[in-house]
């Protein structure tokens, strides 16, 4: 069988909620709306369910250029993407430092009210530069508030074949793929170094290393207390760059992608 886009799924704020889309556009920085918004302390570091497992109770859904945000006991928040000509702040994601935008003071008192703690949100334009690691990149590449590349891609048949080795089977989203693919052998991807979905094409570059971020139960914003998948994962997926799955992309053109397009393995 031929392999096939199965689900999309973009993150509007970095470690929200799963957004499920039927069609989404590709863009340089990765999906449209994917991963634009972002949560920081009061110093402008960044804040993720790694350490706030709640932040995966938020959801955000893009409307125009602005943004609605709920949240479990917090008032829905509209939000509009601050003006360019407004005054930076700086934003540290991992060794990053970037010039966003930053939210009004009402979102801030919203997310803070959300965490119980001080927090911020700032908002990425097309001005707010940040560079793909040179290692993996061509000179140019961006990427949005994702952790280091402009999109996740992850096999149909790898979770089938984690889930087969589990007492108690994980959704796909516990791993935040923005592409899900079907149709393959477990773990095709890995071989993978060019696909072209639907009539974009993208580079394969790098195993996804994963984290105690997989333990997160995004339906509960709470850890597993079973450890899993990760306690699984440690046992067949480890290897010289620590544990993996899924392979990250960067886009080589911009265009629409739609479940159901057919994945074209191209090197």
């Amino acid at each position: 069988m031929t392999p096939t886009l199965s689900a999309l799924h973009i993150f509007p704020v970095k470690s929200c909620a799963p957004l499920v889309l039927d069609t989404a556009t590709v863009e340089p920085r990765g999906l449209r709306h994917d991963r634009r918004w972002i949560v920081t302390d009061e110093n402008g570091r960044f804040l993720t369910g790694r350490q706030h497992p709640r932040l995966t109770l938020l959801h955000a859904v893009p409307d125009g250029d602005a943004i609605a945000l709920s949240a479990p006991g917090m008032p829905p928040l509209r939000l509009d993407a601050p003006a360019a000509a407004a005054a930076r702040v700086d934003v540290v994601v991992w060794a990053n430092t970037v010039a966003a935008l930053p939210a009004p003071d009402v979102a801030n008192a919203w997310i803070g009210a959300f965490l119980g703690m001080p927090a911020r949100l700032a908002y990425m334009d097309d001005a707010c530069a940040r560079p793909v690691n040179p290692d993996y990149a061509k000179a140019g590449d961006e990427v949005s508030f994702a952790d280091a590349f402009p999109m996740l891609l992850i096999s149909q048949g790898a979770l089938d074949a984690l889930n087969g080795k589990l007492a108690a089977p994980v959704p796909m989203l516990r791993f935040r793929p923005n592409f899900v693919v079907a149709n393959t052998a477990p773990h095709a991807e890995d071989g993978w170094k060019r696909v072209r979905v639907g009539e974009v094409e993208f580079d394969v570059v790098k195993p996804c290393s994963r984290c105690v971020f997989t333990t997160v139960d995004f339906e509960r914003g709470e850890f597993d207390p079973s450890g899993e998948p990760l306690k699984t994962l440690i046992t067949y997926r480890r290897g010289e760059r620590g544990v993996t799955f899924g392979q990250n992309i960067i886009p080589r053109a911009s265009g629409a992608v739609r479940v159901g397009d057919d994945v074209e393995v191209l090197a």
